[in-house]
């Protein structure tokens, strides 16, 4: 079973808006960014859903400071090897990685102006659930209840659902050498996690959740698509809604 296989990871960092535009269709990307009341939205969704694209996309429309997950890890190839002990040496890894970077965050009070994340500190359970045994359950959920005591909560979370199928094609998609099939998740553990998110978000109520459909909304998604989530984002209010995006 494969796991972790996200985009590839970068530094937090600023990004420029599109403001500037000749077409000055993108001006009023400016009175959508003022008028968030989210400072701090998490884009979260299983392997293939599109979370950073989507992260830099929001990012980059709204002036936003971006969070991408930082995702090396020292013992991925031991898990890929089904070694034993691999899967919570590099399920631990992560979740420190992930501490370390949340807590780097909130103590340079980057959560003061708009960021965007493209993980959930939380969601790290879903993987750990997947990947572990109960006895590396038990250690690792002790570890994780100390942690999480640190990390701030998003203002706003964004899940992007899909069904399967729809993911298994965008990640076979992505098969073209070998390094990237290593790299990648197959299918049955896809569904298997596809089904672990759906749970999670089903019952997860820690901060206002949109829950959008994204069958027909990837990368590729119009730049009006786009204006339409980000009203659907600051129309957002307590609870979860749903959202079937318009295509292009």
């Amino acid at each position: 079973m494969l796991a972790h296989a996200h985009a590839v990871s970068a530094p937090a960092t600023r990004v420029k808006s599109l403001c500037d535009s000749d077409t000055g269709d993108y001006r009023r990307d400016d009175i959508i960014g003022s008028a968030l009341q989210f400072r701090h939205i998490a884009i979260e969704g299983p392997i293939g859903a599109g979370k950073t694209a989507l992260t830099e996309r929001l990012g980059t429309r709204l002036d936003a400071t971006l969070v991408l997950e930082e995702t090396d890890n020292p013992f991925l190839a031991d898990f890929y090897a089904d070694r034993p002990g691999a899967a919570l040496q590099t399920q631990l890894f992560y979740l420190l990685n992930r501490h370390r970077q949340q807590v780097s965050l909130r103590q340079a009070d980057l959560f003061s102006q708009i960021t965007i994340s493209d993980y959930l500190f939380d969601k790290d359970k879903i993987f750990a659930f997947l990947n572990l045994d109960d006895n590396e359950l038990f250690i690792y959920q002790r570890l994780y209840e100390l942690l999480a005591n640190d990390v701030a909560p998003p203002d706003l979370v964004v899940y992007l659902q899909a069904p399967t199928d729809v993911l298994l094609r965008r990640v076979r998609s992505r098969r073209s050498d070998a390094e990237a099939v290593a790299l990648q998740p197959d299918d049955e553990y896809l569904r298997e996690l596809n089904e672990a998110y759906h749970h999670f978000f089903f019952h997860y109520n820690v901060t206002p959740l949109l829950v959008v459909e994204t069958s027909q909304f990837d990368s590729d998604a119009s730049d009006e698509a786009l204006d339409d989530l980000i009203k659907q984002i600051r129309a957002m209010g307590p609870g979860t809604r749903y959202y079937v995006p318009r295509t292009r």
